[in-house]
């Protein structure tokens, strides 16, 4: 049975699709089956893996004009599937506003196909509106990317708060994966604060793997390439291969997860920021 997983945040700008994209396409290239689900009238997670917003998607799954094994697409990395989405995804939050069951969806969709995956990627828009709550409603747990700077900050309880709305009304299993930082540069003093400030008050639920500025992290997804097949030695595919390892240990998936120095369980910038501190930010 698929893991299944929705990355929210309602802020744009964070990482979050370069996260959803990347991660995916290391989990696969670990043995894991994955599916990529985009969830976001944007669609640029499709873009991102080469896939065309053009054809039959999740829009025309949520409106029951096709099923979602009807709708997937194979990418090019072996192992990777993606549910593509388009701009008339945008017209099912109007169509789903005043249904009753307008929550549950993506959890219909997924249901036929769960056992077909060892994990489901979900990407929603930077809102908390009615397709993110389908993707809650959806998931098992959630992660959430977080851009090191303070306005990410401020956002962080708004999130949480509505996680715990669904938790409570919507889907008692659903659970906080984790926090993983995004376009960390430890060159600035902000950025060290954040990771320090949230790891200090979420302690394990934030993700050791931290996530640099990358250059060839945002070149990739204009040539429709997870990172993995576009520059495999730049330090963001490094990030998001060690992510992935770290993902698969949480859950029991793979061997333990390296050890924080010293034995202590908070997160460290260890190579990425170091890295990223000598220039690497950039390649």
């Amino acid at each position: 049975m698929a893991r299944t997983v929705v990355f929210v945040n309602q802020k744009g700008g964070v990482g979050k699709t370069t996260t959803v994209i990347n991660l995916g396409a290391y989990l696969a290239l670990q043995g894991q089956r994955t599916l990529l689900v985009d969830f976001d009238p944007q669609a640029n997670l499709t873009s991102g893996v080469g896939g065309s917003a053009g054809k039959k998607g999740i829009y025309e799954v949520v409106s029951g004009q096709a099923s979602l094994a009807e709708v997937t697409l194979p990418t090019k990395v072996e192992g990777l599937f993606l549910v593509p989405s388009s701009i008339d995804l945008s017209g099912a939050t109007v169509e789903l506003v005043d249904k009753e069951d307008r929550n549950g969806y993506l959890t219909r969709a997924l249901a036929p196909v769960a056992a077909d995956y060892d994990y489901i990627l979900i990407d929603c828009p930077p809102s908390l509106g009615v397709l993110t709550l389908n993707g809650l409603v959806a998931a098992d747990e959630v992660i959430i990317p977080l851009q090191c700077e303070y306005f990410a900050l401020e956002g962080l309880s708004l999130i949480l708060q509505t996680v715990s709305l669904v938790q409570k009304s919507m889907n008692t299993r659903l659970k906080v994966g984790g926090i993983v930082f995004t376009m960390y540069d430890s060159r600035t003093k902000l950025a060290q604060e954040v990771v320090q400030q949230v790891t200090e008050y979420f302690k394990d639920r934030v993700f050791r793997t931290i996530v640099p500025r990358n250059v060839r992290l945002s070149e990739a997804p204009s040539h429709g390439l997870p990172v993995c097949l576009y520059d495999s030695a730049c330090i963001g595919a490094k990030s998001y291969e060690a992510l992935a390892k770290e993902v698969l240990a949480r859950d029991g998936r793979g061997p333990a997860f390296p050890a924080a120095p010293g034995g202590t369980k908070t997160a460290e910038p260890s190579l990425f920021a170091s890295e990223a501190s000598k220039g690497s930010i950039d390649g």
